[in-house]
């Protein structure tokens, strides 16, 4: 079946699609794209993961169609970065 593996590195984001085995799992689609020796930064066992935007175990089933997805840590705290919703622009009155 074929799927999508993705990963957001600062400066080379990459999406791949790949075919896997019908039984194929998360862990298995991410060992088969290669995506772990092209950044081997990449750490399975502390990085979250997920499919279409949903935290997935690394021993989940897929389905054809899925998009795998590697997430980064965050480097900030989101608490400390200044939102751009136009707020600041309200007492234009």
């Amino acid at each position: 079946m074929r799927i999508g593996v993705a990963y957001a590195d600062v400066a080379q984001p990459v999406w791949l699609k790949i075919d896997v085995p019908d039984d194929a799992t998360v862990q298995q689609a991410i060992e088969l794209s290669g995506i772990l020796q092209t950044f081997p930064q990449i750490d399975l066992a502390t990085q979250k993961v997920g499919i279409f935007g949903k935290l997935a175990k690394l021993d989940a089933a897929l389905k054809p169609g899925d998009r795998v997805e590697i997430y980064r840590a965050i480097i900030c705290d989101p608490t400390q970065v200044p939102r751009k919703n136009g707020a600041e622009d309200d007492d234009d009155e």
